[in-house]
């Protein structure tokens, strides 16, 4: 995490920047929130600094840390540490710039609430507007998706457990899980989750600790799995696998929609998102590297997708206590239906800012109708495809790379140099053009050797499987 010293290259010289920023005729003036349902509805502004904190906190700390093992067996020990420290160090930076970036537009006159309208503004460019919807839904859509078939798997593990030759498979979990979210989809706003959000940053930290101690518990087991740490032999595996674990931490680390989470906040917002990030950022650390270590010392380069099936494996005895896994799994499902929430959001903004009307009531019949049919809409069909495709790690790595990357890791260096204009002798814009070239080419190469493997794990399994792909 950046210190003082390094925050201190990148603040801004607030009035001359305000001065300038504010153009009259820019495209994408303040939002009229009184004419804008998915305003006025979904992104209301009523939230405090530690409100962001939980949104964050869901957005990013979730059960793809269970990855992390996963993530590790194509990097190693040290490749893995220095992956998941500078992914740490280069987000936190990155969600500081673009927090500095919608603080200057709002001071500037021009409060933007949206990724794509900011995008689009400070790059004076309109096909930059449509890229970000376009990232933004594949994002919100994957995570959606992740979601509901990872919390299909914790019910089909839970139920595995206590009936060994159960007749239910996958897809039946995964549609009591779409059942579900189709109910909490309800919730009218973003802030409203505040309460939700809080639950689930101590649900990560309730299942975080305890997968800990179960992996622990497993590898000082007799029955404990022969340690291996060595990476594939081929070099083109490696660096195939390299990339992919790559774009896993990328996702891991990524939220896609820290503008949409500030916009939550009651104005004036200016430095509220930097304690929201603090506070997300000591969960990060406590969670991330806890799970990693303790899950890659015990498995290997046999740790599954989901360390939960590491430990309760469909062959063999389990390795740890089921009464010490079940709260786990338990604790899991529930931050999931959190997590879908979160992400659901910018499809519920957009699909609001045309279906309702700002005029009535948030509950009022015309707009209670169409929110309910809409977002059930999108829940069914986001559990359609988790049911149909079920490959969690594959999804996580993909969406990592064609999603978070570009809006995670490059435009918010862009937005802050275009912004703030920081002297090309400087040490800041150095910084954020080496991060811009570096992750962009990581993006490509990490896309490339995701959707490689997402099309050789597809070959490999039929639709509506019963199993989670690795």
């Amino acid at each position: 995490m950046p210190n003082q010293e390094e925050l201190a290259l990148v603040l801004p010289e607030e009035e001359s920047m305000a001065e300038e920023a504010a153009a009259p005729n820019s495209p994408f003036q303040e939002i009229n929130r009184e004419e804008d349902a998915g305003a006025a509805f979904v992104l209301e502004s009523k939230g405090k600094w530690f409100h962001a904190g939980f949104h964050l906190t869901t957005a990013i700390v979730g059960p793809t840390i269970l990855t992390l093992p996963y993530a590790f067996r194509g990097l190693g020990w040290w490749v893995g540490f220095l992956c998941l420290t500078a992914m740490g160090v280069v987000t936190f930076y990155s969600y500081y710039l673009m927090s500095l970036v919608l603080d200057h537009c709002e001071k500037a006159g021009r409060r933007h609430i949206r990724f794509r309208e900011l995008a689009a503004d400070v790059l004076g460019s309109g096909w930059m507007f449509y890229f970000v919807i376009f990232i933004q839904t594949a994002i919100n859509t994957g995570i959606s998706i992740g979601a509901i078939l990872l919390a299909g798997q914790c019910l089909q593990i839970m139920y595995s457990n206590l009936f060994e030759n159960g007749a239910l498979k996958l897809y039946h979990f995964i549609a009591m899980v779409t059942v579900i979210m189709i109910l909490l989809s309800q919730f009218p706003s973003f802030h409203s989750l505040r309460h939700i959000n809080l639950g689930s940053l101590v649900l990560s930290l309730a299942y975080t600790f305890i997968v800990v101690a179960a992996c622990i518990n497993a590898g000082a087991s007799k029955n404990a799995p022969p340690r291996d740490y060595s990476l594939e032999s081929a070099a083109s595996s490696r660096v195939f696998s390299a990339f992919t674990s790559i774009s896993i931490i990328a996702s891991i680390y990524g939220n896609g929609i820290l503008p949409e989470i500030q916009a939550t906040l009651a104005p004036p917002a200016a430095g509220k998102m930097v304690k929201g990030l603090i506070m997300c950022y000591a969960v990060i650390f406590l969670t991330f590297y806890s799970a990693a270590v303790s899950g890659y010392w015990v498995f290997g380069n046999k740790s599954n997708s989901n360390i939960l099936n590491s430990l309760m494996p469909d062959e063999g005895p389990p390795l740890a206590p089921v009464w010490l896994v079940g709260p786990a799994i338990v604790f899991v499902l529930l931050q999931l239906f959190a997590i879908g929430l979160v992400y659901s959001q910018v499809a519920y903004e957009i699909m609001e800012r045309k279906s309702a009307d700002a005029s009535k009531g948030i509950f009022s019949k015309r707009n209670l109708i169409p929110r309910i049919i809409l977002r059930s809409l999108y829940v069914i069909v986001c559990g359609f495809f988790a049911a149909m495709l079920p490959f969690f790690g594959d999804i996580s790595a993909v969406v990592g790379a064609i999603g978070f990357i570009p809006l995670d890791f490059v435009l918010p260096m862009l937005l802050y140099n275009i912004t703030h204009k920081p002297k090309k002798s400087s040490l800041a814009y150095w910084v954020n053009n080496s991060i811009i070239v570096v992750f962009t080419c990581v993006g490509i190469l990490g896309a490339f050797s995701s959707i490689r493997k997402l099309v050789q794990d597809a070959k490999e399994f039929k639709l509506f499987s019963s199993d989670v792909v690795d």
